[in-house]
């Protein structure tokens, strides 16, 4: 892309990212759900449900979530650490599109082992993450792999967590990590986690992300991968180096909301 080229679009783009980096890109979006507490581990379990039921519709996004966490007593991490075995018996109806009680059951076990060890779940992701690293790949492919570290893991529930070495664009805990890590000053993201660099975020690829970046030649490959979104993200970086996934809000909101 020619350097006069390049300019023109950093400037739209980032007029686009002040226009949607605003409190009201909340309300109608899934991250709304973790918005509605003020405990880290709260926002920390609100928000990975938040992600993880992330495709399709986003009001039945934000419905169903705000189900779970009501079935859970609006205090996530309370009820996961401190629950009894008959209080399960709640979320044996509960499902979302192909998240079933099996896979629901599952993560509230893994929340309660990993709850007792640690205070907060940005280990459960920097553990696998050194400082030199480009991207977070090597995190989400801890994360996987320390997700399902339990006895008798369900097989069907590992199709509902992403990771690069399974070529994934991991785009739900990638916007997840967007969420957890990105400043709080445009008053949208919470800049809670302190371990992971903004650098290292990868732009979270959904179809109308993608759609977007084709149509401005952001990306060559055909398909929509890991290593496109890795792609992408080197793009954007060019237009702002420490930060590449604040542009996440412009291209998203040109591909939702502007039906660009």
């Amino acid at each position: 892309m020619r350097k006069q080229d390049l300019k023109a679009l950093e400037i739209f783009l980032n007029k686009k990212v002040d226009e949607y980096h605003q409190p009201f890109f909340i309300q109608d979006d899934p991250i709304s759900i973790p918005h509605r507490f003020n405990k880290l581990q709260d926002i920390e379990m609100a928000g990975f449900f938040a992600a993880l039921f992330a495709w399709g519709n986003r009001k039945t996004i934000i419905q169903k979530t705000s189900e779970l966490m009501q079935l859970m007593d609006n205090a996530p991490h309370d009820f996961c650490v401190h629950h009894h075995e008959k209080d399960l018996k709640r979320f044996l109806t509960f499902a979302h599109r192909t998240f079933n009680p099996t896979d629901l059951l599952y993560c509230i076990a893994f929340f309660r082992h990993h709850y007792q060890q640690h205070p907060s779940l940005e280990t459960a992701f920097t553990a696998g993450l050194q400082p030199e690293h480009e991207t977070v790949e090597q995190a989400l492919n801890y994360f996987y792999h320390y997700f399902f570290s339990l006895e008798e893991v369900p097989e069907r529930t590992r199709k509902h967590i992403a990771a690069p070495f399974k070529h994934s664009a991991c785009k739900r805990l990638n916007m997840y990590l967007r969420w957890m890590v990105r400043p709080a000053d445009g008053g949208v993201d919470f800049g809670v986690w302190k371990n992971i660099q903004t650098h290292q975020l990868v732009i979270p690829l959904d179809v109308h992300v993608t759609r977007v970046a084709r149509s401005f030649n952001l990306i060559q490959r055909n398909a929509n991968d890991w290593a496109t979104a890795v792609e992408l993200t080197r793009f954007l970086k060019q237009l702002h180096p420490t930060d590449p996934v604040r542009y996440d809000y412009a291209l998203f909101a040109l591909g939702v909301l502007e039906k660009f």
